[in-house]
């Protein structure tokens, strides 16, 4: 039996704005222990038995920050595979590309455990118990999802209505969207409900026959896409870059829309035996979806007044507070359950109770296309990091870290000319005609119109400052002729 642990890594984490940004959303956010939500689900999947491959579905613009966080938690060295697609087409998407995946690279049999990439579990045995349930009914053919026992009646998660009269066999009746506070607490008292985890098992071959039957538009769009996307093999390695024209064409739906839940009114009207199984995870599994602040900061240990602080803050007369900071000192003086959650772009203040409709200020800022929706100061390239350190009328400072061995790509620039002076490391130069090497303290100047090209040829991480100067400093005036990391013709 293959295990293919496969992890869905997209979404914007809307409700944890200013943290989580459209190119640096809620799974890339690192918890107090200085693990993300990512990296904790890969380590989740990895310590799971017959598991030798992780499977990654996410945006190909997240493709290289997902392999460096991979990186520093893949102690087993297990290989690691990714689906990348050009943009967001929720979950039957994503599922129907990683089932065909499977199916051609491994097998048909091959088990696959769907994993969101933003979730929290807390207990791995438990974890692994539930796992080997759910991938019993998966060999019998059977669709399983993973609920969670309810504690409280949360508006805020989907839930699932499940059959319970045989303790090893629960059948699936349905799904339920996020419901109003008082059907919650009808669903609660019933006992027939559990939180819906998004967590899914099932074999290869089994959901695509399930996708035919139910959501054949989708299958069939997902296959002509898969055959037009090209696959890149290396021995620790695999990408399958989703051809974005054919890709448009895939509707958008979820998985449990498109798939779940006509297969369960299939079993209630009788027209076909239940395919559906439910494995209900106990409290002790220590899940959650972390769906805002509130929930994040819960995972603090309050003191006395009820606050809870990570970062540095000075508190006077202040109770039930949220604060998360990471450079400057937040004080609070005579207020009551506020959230105040400090970046270096971006300052978020909002009361307890309304902690669910950050996601609004995140869409106002997208419609308005401000820059704090997708970036933060510190922006992730393949190569390295780039941040920004000031900008004003007509310049803009950079504080640039390039990896050993890494290089950003052969470009030129219309409208701004750039000076570089190297921090520490060694840099290789390459300015129009001109090869050079620039180590500490040494500086170099590319006009604007100059082909040029960095590279860190040391065994250390090169820091430098740049600063650009010209009439126009978007981070779209950029021509790419030569790239390591097929980028050319795409903007920075």
């Amino acid at each position: 039996m293959q295990l293919i642990p496969t992890i869905l890594c997209g979404g914007a984490g809307s409700r944890l704005w200013p943290v989580s940004r459209e190119l640096h959303p809620k799974p890339f956010i690192r918890l107090n222990d200085g693990v993300s939500f990512l990296q904790k689900a890969f380590i989740r999947g990895a310590l799971l038995p017959n598991v030798k491959e992780i499977l990654t579905v996410t945006n190909r613009e997240l493709y290289f920050k997902t392999q460096d966080e991979y990186k520093e938690v893949n102690q087993l060295g297990l290989h690691t595979s990714y689906i990348l697609e050009p943009f967001g087409k929720n979950t039957a998407a994503a599922i129907a590309s990683s089932a065909l995946y499977v199916a051609n690279n491994h097998s048909p049999d091959a088990v696959m455990l769907i994993l969101p990439a933003d979730h929290l579990i807390n207990n791995q045995e438990v974890f692994q118990r539930a796992v080997e349930k759910a991938v019993e009914s998966a060999l019998a053919g059977k669709l399983v999802a993973f609920g969670i026992q309810p504690t409280s009646p949360e508006t805020g998660y989907g839930y699932i209505e499940v059959n319970s009269e045989a303790e090893l066999d629960h059948i699936l009746y349905g799904f339920v969207e996020k419901p109003s506070k008082d059907i919650a607490e009808a669903y609660l008292a019933s006992g027939r409900y559990l939180w819906n985890s998004g967590m899914f098992c099932f074999t290869a071959g089994s959901v695509l026959e399930h996708m035919k039957q139910y959501c054949p538009t989708i299958l069939e769009a997902t296959k002509a896409c898969f055959d037009d996307s090209v696959t890149h093999h290396s021995e620790q390695t695999s990408q399958l870059q989703l051809d974005p024209a054919s890709f448009a064409k895939i509707h958008d739906d979820s998985f449990d829309y498109a798939v779940m839940e006509p297969a369960s009114l299939a079993f209630l009207g009788r027209s076909a035996s239940s395919s559906l199984a439910v494995v209900p995870c106990p409290t002790t599994l220590g899940w959650s979806d972390i769906g805002s602040w509130s929930a994040l900061g819960d995972l603090s240990t309050p003191d006395a007044q009820g606050n809870r602080v990570d970062g540095p803050a000075a508190l006077h007369d202040t109770k039930g507070c949220y604060v998360q900071s990471r450079d400057r000192l937040i004080g609070l003086v005579g207020v009551e359950n506020l959230i105040v959650v400090d970046t270096p772009d971006a300052l978020l203040v909002v009361d307890k109770s309304r902690a669910q409709d950050v996601k609004h200020l995140y869409a106002t800022l997208k419609a308005d296309g401000h820059d704090t929706h997708k970036l933060h100061r510190t922006v992730h390239r393949p190569w390295g990091t780039y941040t920004v350190l000031e900008e004003g009328f007509r310049f803009k400072i950079k504080r640039i870290e390039v990896k050993p061995g890494a290089c950003l790509s052969l470009q030129m620039h219309h409208h701004r000319s750039e000076h570089w002076i190297v921090v520490s490391g060694m840099a290789s130069v390459t300015n129009g005609n001109i090869q050079q090497l620039i180590t500490t303290n040494q500086s170099t100047y590319i006009p604007a119109g100059n082909k040029h090209r960095l590279e860190n040829p040391g065994l250390v991480t090169l820091v430098m400052i740049e600063v650009q100067s010209g009439e126009y400093l978007g981070e779209d005036d950029i021509i790419r002729f030569e790239d390591n990391y097929g980028r050319i013709q795409e903007t920075a």
